[in-house]
C-alpha cells in the first residue's frame, strides 16, 4: 500500500488541504492500494484557529497531532521536525504533501527529505522577494528540496522555471483555497456578535493583522491601528484578533471607539464578515485571494505581495504603512467586479483537478512516488 502524509498546521493549511482530502476520498474510495494520514502539527493551538476548521470544512480528525504548541519560530521548527521524524521512524510514508508557506510546511519538508521521503508542495513557487518575512524563507527552503510542485498561478510557474526547476515537475492545478471558498459560499453564517454590534452589510470594515513587521513593535502597531481607524470615515472596524496580535494589544492603552476586537472566527463566520464588508484591511496574503473572488475591496498593509495576481487582476491594493496612501484608497473603495472573472479563471483548481492521470504516470516510472493532487496539464 502506498501511504501519503498530508501536513496541516495553521488555518490557511486547513483550507488548502480540504479539497485534496475530498478528492482523494472520492477518487480512491475503498481502494486498498492507497491511503493517507492527516498530520496536524499543532502550530495553531487556539480552538478557533485550528480544530473548528476541521469541523466546518468536513475534514476528518487528524490521524496524528504533533501538539507542538506555541514558541519561537526556531522552537516550533525544532518541535515539528522532532515530532514528524518520530512518526516516520515508526512508519515511513511514500510521499509528504505540504501546503502553503508556514513553519510546518518547511519543517516537515526538511524532515521528509532527510528520511528519503519525496515531497510535493501545494502552492509552490510564490514569491514576495522579501527576506524579512518568515514565510518567504519558508518558501525558498521548501521549494529548494521539493520534488513536485502544484502551483496556483503563472507567476508561480515562472518563478520556479527561473530558479531552475524543470517543467515536468510543475503541475498547474490552480488554487485549492478558492475551491474551499466556493464550496462553502452557501454555508457562510453570521458570527454571534453580528446583532450585538449592529452590523449591516456594506457598512463596516474587516481588519486583520498578524505579521511580525506590523505587530511585534508596540509603537508601530498602535500607529497602524489609529491610522486605520481615522481613515474609515467612522465606519465600524471588526478586528478578529490573531493570538500573536492579542499579546501586544494587552499591553496597549487602546481606546478606539469604532474598533471592535473579537476572538478568532471560524471559517464560515469569518468569510461571512468578509463577504458583506465595505472593505478589508489586512496584512494577510490568503485573504487577498478570498476578497478578490468575493469582489470585496482590499487594502494590504504591506509593501509587497507574493500574490501579485490579486493586484493585477484582483481587488487588492498595496498601501504599506503610508497614512496618506491609506486615506486616499479608503475614500475611493469600490468593488472590483470587473477583475473577478479573470482571477477565477486562473484560480480554479477543481476544474483541472478531477483526474489523477498525470501523476499516476509518475508512479509507473518510480514506485516510491505516491499520488497527490493532480493536474490534467503540466506547465507548458
Amino acid at each position: 500500500m502506498i501511504l501519503i502524509d498530508l501536513i496541516a498546521g495553521t488555518r490557511p493549511n486547513f483550507m488548502k488541504i480540504a479539497p485534496i482530502i475530498h478528492s482523494m476520498d472520492k477518487e480512491w474510495g475503498d481502494k486498498k492500494n492507497y491511503n493517507y494520514r492527516l498530520i496536524h502539527t499543532g502550530q495553531h493551538y487556539d480552538h478557533n484557529m485550528s480544530e473548528q476548521f476541521f469541523n466546518q470544512l468536513d475534514i476528518p480528525k487528524p490521524d496524528i497531532n504533533l501538539e507542538v504548541g506555541s514558541g519561537t519560530q526556531a522552537a516550533q521548527t525544532a518541535g515539528i521536525m522532532i515530532g514528524y521524524e518520530k512518526v516516520l521512524l515508526k512508519e515511513k510514508s511514500d510521499l509528504c504533501i505540504v501546503v502553503g508557506d508556514v513553519t510546518s510546511t518547511m519543517a516537515c519538508a526538511i524532515t521528509a527529505q532527510k528520511m528519503h521521503v519525496p515531497v510535493a508542495h501545494v502552492e509552490g513557487g510564490i514569491r514576495s522577494d522579501d527576506w524579512t518575512m518568515p514565510e518567504e524563507i519558508n518558501r525558498l527552503l521548501t521549494d529548494s528540496i521539493t520534488n513536485w510542485f502544484f502551483t496556483t498561478s503563472e507567476f508561480a510557474n515562472k518563478n520556479l522555471v527561473k530558479s531552475g526547476v524543470s517543467r515536468d515537475r510543475i503541475f498547474f492545478v490552480g488554487n485549492t483555497m478558492i475551491d474551499t471558498l466556493l464550496a462553502n459560499m452557501q454555508k457562510l453564517k453570521k458570527p454571534d456578535f453580528w446583532d450585538d454590534l449592529k452590523l449591516t452589510p456594506g457598512d463596516y470594515f474587516v481588519m486583520t493583522m498578524h505579521r511580525p513587521s506590523n505587530v511585534d513593535s508596540l509603537e508601530r502597531l498602535q500607529k497602524l491601528l489609529y491610522a486605520v481607524a481615522m481613515n474609515v470615515d467612522g465606519h465600524p472596524l471588526v478586528f478578529p484578533v490573531h493570538p500573536r496580535t492579542q499579546k501586544q494589544l494587552d499591553d496597549l492603552d487602546n481606546k478606539i471607539t469604532n474598533m471592535h476586537y473579537v476572538a478568532p472566527q471560524g471559517y464560515l463566520e469569518f468569510n461571512y464578515l468578509v463577504k458583506h464588508a465595505k472593505g478589508v484591511i489586512t496584512d494577510s496574503g490568503g485573504i487577498t485571494e478570498e476578497t478578490t473572488v468575493m469582489s470585496v475591496p482590499c487594502l494590504s498593509l504591506r509593501e509587497n505581495t507574493e500574490r501579485p495576481e490579486t493586484v493585477s487582476v484582483g481587488t487588492n491594493e498595496l498601501v504599506g504603512h503610508n497614512k496618506k496612501r491609506l486615506f486616499q484608497r479608503c475614500i475611493k473603495l469600490h468593488p472590483g467586479v470587473g477583475k473577478r472573472e479573470k482571477y477565477l479563471k486562473n484560480g480554479m483548481a477543481k476544474q483541472r483537478n478531477e483526474s489523477y492521470n498525470e501523476f499516476r504516470n509518475l508512479l509507473g516510472k518510480n514506485q516510491t512516488v505516491s499520488e497527490g493532487i493532480i493536474s490534467n496539464e503540466s506547465y507548458p
